[in-house]
């Protein structure tokens, strides 16, 4: 076996899978509330070679030492540190300022309701009065948001011809009352989202909802974490430890060829 052959083919494998994450969080730049992703690296499991029919001790072969077999992608995670501002001034566009996400009443294909999390606040109001996502989902109050429930009842209504005033702790003031409150919430712990599509999350089991002490930013939508620049620095050295493994590879493919070849005919 050659060792350096498997250690140059998982790089490059690994060069591979980051370059994937990396292109969709280039692809995902202006998605509202997008959060990037990134990936770690661990070694494989040590493989331990022995000796074949040793009888040096009875039933004990010895062991020749551990062996790495290269690198492989260790875990993929999400960045969910706050992404920029983009003023609208458009009065159903909100973003939240610090820790949580907005609830969503999302009905897929089938017909089935279930509560999704977002942080992209572009909403709008639909024909019925309804405050509903681009795609047409209604958005939660607080009670649906807290309490993961998308009943009817729960969905925010409002009069399309009214100003619109939306406080910072959710408030939603028309003619100078209250007629609603935005939902949104934080989580225990985020290992427990899991990612839905571009840029909302599910809440898996074991996942605990919390109160969230963000601030509405009304006007506002809150853009992707994702830095270009850095993401394309990323870029250029994925591609040149790439290009290490195969020059790796080409190296001990020409010793090999010569081992054979040419020392083989001495």
């Amino acid at each position: 076996m050659v060792k350096g052959l498997y250690t140059a083919h998982t790089g490059m494998i690994n060069e591979q899978r980051r370059l994937d994450i990396l292109s969709n969080n280039l692809a995902n730049a202006d998605t509202n509330g997008y959060k990037k992703e990134g990936a770690t690296s661990q070694t494989f499991a040590d493989e331990l070679a022995i000796r074949i029919k040793d009888s040096s001790r009875y039933n004990l072969p010895k062991n020749l030492g551990i062996v790495s077999m290269g690198v492989h992608i260790g875990e993929t995670y999400t960045d969910y540190s706050q992404g920029n501002f983009k003023v609208t001034d458009n009065e159903t566009d909100v973003a939240l300022n610090g820790d949580g996400f907005f609830a969503i009443a999302y009905t897929d294909k089938a017909g089935n309701t279930m509560v999704k999390y977002t942080r992209d606040g572009a909403f709008t109001v639909n024909t019925e009065g309804y405050l509903v996502t681009k795609d047409g989902d209604y958005v939660l109050n607080m009670n649906g948001a807290q309490n993961g429930d998308p009943a009817e009842g729960n969905r925010i209504r409002i009069d399309p011809n009214a100003h619109i005033l939306i406080w910072e702790n959710g408030d939603i003031y028309q003619d100078g009352a209250p007629v609603a409150r935005l939902g949104f919430v934080d989580f225990e712990d985020y290992n427990y989202l899991r990612k839905f599509g571009e840029n909302m999350y599910d809440l898996v089991d074991g996942g605990v909802r919390v109160a969230s002490e963000a601030k509405v930013d009304q006007g506002t939508i809150e853009g992707a974490n994702v830095n270009i620049v850095s993401e394309m620095v990323n870029m250029i050295t994925i591609s040149r430890a790439y290009q290490a493994g195969q020059k790796v590879i080409n190296s001990i493919d020409d010793t090999l060829e010569k081992a054979v070849n040419s020392v083989g005919t001495v």
